[in-house]
């Protein structure tokens, strides 16, 4: 799919990797849709790239369904297509399932720990694809919906909430390219290692050149290298039900 004059329609899309893919494609032509919680951060990116591209925000619940629901209305209405969804939202809430010393349980990841971060990254993710693909079905558009996983999929210590809503992210991808390949629309997820964003950024220092030395290439990626791959996607029409880890060789 050339992305010229194609509207993409990009969640959490007012920072860090969401705002570098919207930089990507605006680069290339297309028109921005960008949903985020954040109506400070979303018009702020919006007046950054209004004199690149047509841009519009969306300030959206993801977890809402009608929400979700109205504001792919409104999308449509806007711009008269969708083109890209590119489920990128997500939280972290990182804890371990259960703490104890000495046989004695001193703490336990809450349900309310576990449910929010299921329902941002896993709930939110499958409402807009979903409103995404009633769109694409509905304006007759070839269409691509990538999401946003990561290598903590395969599990993570201290990190139960946030694998298991990255692993149904991914499975959610393929379930979509079988499922929705007879309407023109294409399906995949990219599953990014460690990236530079603000949160490694505020790490203490001696726990960032931790965090290094265990990525082979033995330096964090850079949210540059995760938009250039989904464009990568979206650009090659033969690509479809796949998960790319984008890692540096952290998960071997």
């Amino acid at each position: 799919m050339d992305l010229k004059d194609k509207v993409v329609v990009i969640t959490g899309g007012a920072g860090g990797l969401g705002y570098a893919m919207a930089e990507n494609f605006a680069a290339a032509g297309a028109k921005l849709a960008l949903i985020d919680v954040d109506q400070e951060k979303l018009e702020k990116a919006c007046a950054n790239l209004g004199d690149t591209t047509e841009v519009q925000g969306y300030a959206l619940d993801i977890t809402d369904e009608e929400d979700v629901v109205a504001g792919f209305q409104f999308i449509k209405e806007d711009f008269g297509q969708v083109n890209v969804l590119v489920n990128n939202a997500g939280i972290l809430r990182d804890g371990l399932m259960v703490k104890a010393k000495d046989g004695q349980v001193t703490d336990r990841m809450s349900y309310e720990q576990f449910q929010s971060v299921i329902n941002v990254n896993l709930t939110g993710t499958f409402l807009c694809g979903r409103e995404a693909a009633v769109a694409m079905i509905e304006t007759k558009q070839e269409g691509v919906i990538i999401n946003i996983s990561s290598v903590a999929r395969a599990g993570n210590m201290g990190q139960s909430n946030y694998s298991a809503s990255k692993a149904g992210v991914a499975a959610m991808s393929v379930g979509w390219a079988k499922e929705l390949a007879r309407h023109n629309i294409r399906s995949a997820a990219v599953a990014p290692g460690v990236i530079e964003t603000e949160m490694t950024a505020a790490m203490k220092p001696e726990a960032l050149e931790r965090l290094e030395k265990m990525v082979p290439v033995g330096r964090l990626g850079q949210a540059e290298e995760i938009a250039s791959t989904v464009r990568f996607i979206i650009e090659n029409d033969y690509v479809n039900g796949r998960v790319f880890e984008i890692d540096g060789g952290i998960r071997l």
